[in-house]
C-alpha cells in the first residue's frame, strides 16, 4: 500500500469526484489507471473496496495543473472510472466535474486571488477535447466560498453559483456538430440525430422506441429490450459519429426525448450509456438543447422551443431541469452557458492498495 497521494474529493454539479494535481499521480498511463481502480475499488459493483460510490456518477476524477498556454489558467483532463469493469476512460469531457476545477486550483494555489475583487474568473483548457471553458466562481475578499443561494436540480441544497461558458465546442470528439451531415439518420428502422456540441450524443424519440418517456430510471435499466436495442444503435452510430469501435467507450450518449412536462423544452432519459443517468451531464445538456433548436432533428418538432437570440433552454430530467443559455446570431449558435454549483467535501491523502 502507498503512503498516501494527496486528493480532494468534490461535489460538482450532479457528480462527485477525486481532484488531484497532475504531480501527485502517477504519470505512465497504465500506472496511473491501475492507482484509480484500486482507489476506486474497481472493478466491483459496490465498489466496496475503495472511495467509489458504485455508480459512475460517483467515479469520476479531475487530474489539474497550471497551465502553460496562452489565455489559459488550468489544464483539465477528466478520466471516468468504470464501476464493474478494468477500465479508465479519457474518450470524454465531464461538464459536472469542471464545476469543481475553479475552485479545486484556488484552493491548491494554481490562480493568484485578488482581495479586491470579489469574484475570480479562470479559463480552463479542457485536454479530452482542446477546447477552453471559462468559470466565475465567488471569491469575497479574494477568499473561494462554496456558500450561496444556487440551487440546481438534483442536488438538494444551494451554494455559491458557478457559471460555465463554453466557445467553440462543437465537434468535441466527432470533429462536426453533425458528422454525418445531417440533422436526422435512419438506423435499424429508428430516426436518430447524431450530434455533438460537447457531448457526442444519439437523440432518439420515446415513441420510436416503445416507451413513453417518463419512465422511472429502474423501469428503464430493467427494460432488456431496450437496452439491447440502444446498445445496437449506439454501436452503428458511433462508426458513423467517427468515433470508431465504441463497444469499450463511454460515447455516444443514447438520449431519449419526449415533450416536455414541466415548462421546459423538452423531457429526457440518457443512457451514459449502459446506466441511466439521475439527471443529465452539463455537456450532454448542452447537445440536446443544440438539437432542439435544429429545425430537422428529431428533437425539434417535440419541443417548445424560446423566442429571442438569447435563449433558455431548460433540459428536463429525471432530478428536474437544467438550464442551457444558447445565445443565437445570424441563426447560428454562437456560444452556451450553464450554471452549476459546486463543494469541496473533503481535502486528504487517498490510498491504493497495489
Amino acid at each position: 500500500m502507498s503512503k498516501g497521494v494527496p486528493a480532494m474529493w468534490m461535489r460538482g454539479g450532479t457528480s462527485k469526484g477525486l481532484y488531484f494535481l497532475k504531480e501527485d499521480i502517477p504519470s505512465n498511463k497504465k500506472e496511473r489507471d491501475n492507482f484509480l481502480l484500486s482507489v476506486f475499488g474497481s472493478p466491483d459493483t459496490l465498489q466496496i473496496n475503495g472511495v467509489g460510490g458504485g455508480t459512475p456518477l460517483t467515479s469520476k476524477v479531475a487530474i489539474v495543473s497550471k497551465s502553460e498556454k496562452p489565455d489559459v489558467d488550468v489544464d483539465y483532463l477528466f478520466l471516468q472510472v468504470q464501476v464493474d469493469r478494468s477500465l479508465v476512460s479519457d474518450t470524454q469531457n465531464c461538464g459536472n466535474i469542471l464545476a469543481g476545477i475553479a475552485p479545486f486550483s484556488i484552493e491548491r494555489g494554481l490562480i493568484e486571488q485578488d482581495p479586491n475583487h470579489d469574484e475570480t474568473l479562470v479559463r480552463i483548457f479542457m485536454e479530452n477535447t482542446s477546447q477552453v471553458a471559462i468559470a466565475t466562481v465567488k471569491t469575497p475578499k479574494g477568499k473561494i466560498t462554496y456558500n450561496g443561494n444556487t440551487f440546481i436540480d438534483g442536488v438538494p441544497k444551494p451554494h455559491s453559483p458557478i457559471p460555465l461558458e463554453f466557445l467553440n465546442i462543437a465537434g468535441s470528439l466527432c470533429g462536426e456538430l453533425l458528422p454525418t451531415g445531417n440533422q436526422a439518420d435512419t438506423l435499424n428502422g429508428v430516426n436518430v440525430t447524431m450530434i455533438d456540441n460537447g457531448m457526442p450524443c444519439v437523440i432518439i424519440s420515446a415513441k420510436d422506441l416503445g416507451i413513453s418517456g417518463y419512465e422511472d430510471i429502474q423501469d428503464l435499466e430493467s427494460n432488456k429490450k431496450l437496452r439491447v436495442s440502444l446498445e445496437e444503435l449506439r454501436i452503428k452510430c458511433g462508426k458513423l459519429m467517427n468515433l470508431g469501435d465504441v463497444t469499450d467507450k463511454t460515447v455516444p450518449k443514447m438520449t431519449i426525448v419526449s415533450h416536455p412536462k414541466s415548462g421546459g423544452i423538452v423531457n429526457t432519459r440518457t443512457f451514459i450509456p449502459h446506466r441511466c443517468h439521475s439527471s443529465i451531464g452539463v455537456f450532454g445538456a448542452i447537445t440536446v438543447a443544440t438539437a432542439c433548436l435544429l429545425n430537422k432533428s428529431v428533437a425539434h418538432s417535440i419541443s417548445s422551443i424560446p423566442t429571442g437570440t438569447e435563449k433558455v433552454c431548460s433540459i428536463e430530467h429525471p432530478s428536474g431541469q437544467t438550464k442551457v443559455i444558447a445565445k443565437i446570431k445570424n441563426e447560428e449558435i454562437v456560444s452556451t452557458a450553464i450554471l452549476r454549483t459546486a463543494r469541496k467535501l473533503f481535502d486528504g491523502v487517498v490510498f491504493d492498495d497495489l
